[in-house]
């Protein structure tokens, strides 16, 4: 058994029929990608939409100025609602991805995302509930930017940061968080410095220590 087949069979028996995860297998191009790495830019074709099998994706807006926004992460076992959305319209990439954790991911070939949404019903079943799950982030992003206090949008930033790479350790600058909140570093640096007060965390340079009292 390959890595590939392994992994469809560890995430997806009990999700997709036998047929059709043996059609995965035979269709699909997977690759490993290391933390950092661009997977997508907006703007660009949509041939072929990704499915995580190992590690997480971060999924982003960028703006006129060059600004990025994040809109949430994709995890091991999920795929990118949006370039879902945008590859079955057949619209260029309205997202940049970025691996956030070394990453093994799968790109499933725009017509036979097409044909098995008719063929297969488990298919159909997980594109809709990836589209619906992730657009629900999207709204909770923008409630907290519409209706939370920085400090607050702050703290939820970096508890699901955590819960994404399962460490209360995260190997970020503040000028990271500043552009995924879309903020200003000196915004972020002095929150942070008030939380390390607070005895909430620990800040490092480059890294910021969780603690159980955040």
């Amino acid at each position: 058994m390959t890595e590939q087949s392994s992994s469809l069979q560890k995430i997806y028996s009990t999700v997709f029929e036998e047929e059709l995860l043996k059609e995965i297998e035979e269709k699909c191009l997977t690759i490993t990608a290391p933390a950092g790495q661009t997977l997508m830019n907006m703007g660009q074709p949509v041939s072929a939409v990704p499915i995580v099998l190992k590690g997480v994706a971060k999924v982003s807006r960028i703006n006129d100025e060059g600004q990025e926004f994040l809109l949430y992460y994709v995890k091991e076992g999920e795929g990118c609602a949006i370039a879902f959305a945008c590859g079955m319209m057949g619209q260029p990439s309205a997202i940049k991805s970025t691996v956030e954790e070394d990453i093994t991911i799968m790109f499933v070939p725009l017509q036979k995302m097409e044909q098995w949404m008719t063929k297969y019903p488990s298919w159909k079943k997980f594109v809709m509930d990836t589209m619906v799950t992730e657009f629900i982030d999207v709204i909770k992003n923008i409630d907290n930017i519409a209706f939370k206090k920085m400090d607050d949008r702050l703290i939820s930033y970096l508890k699901a940061k955590s819960r994404i790479i399962d460490s209360p350790l995260l190997n970020i600058s503040h000028q990271q968080i500043a552009d995924e909140m879309g903020t200003n570093r000196v915004v972020i640096s002095r929150l942070l410095k008030k939380l390390e007060n607070d005895k909430k965390l620990l800040l490092f340079r480059n890294q910021i220590k969780l603690l159980n009292e955040l």
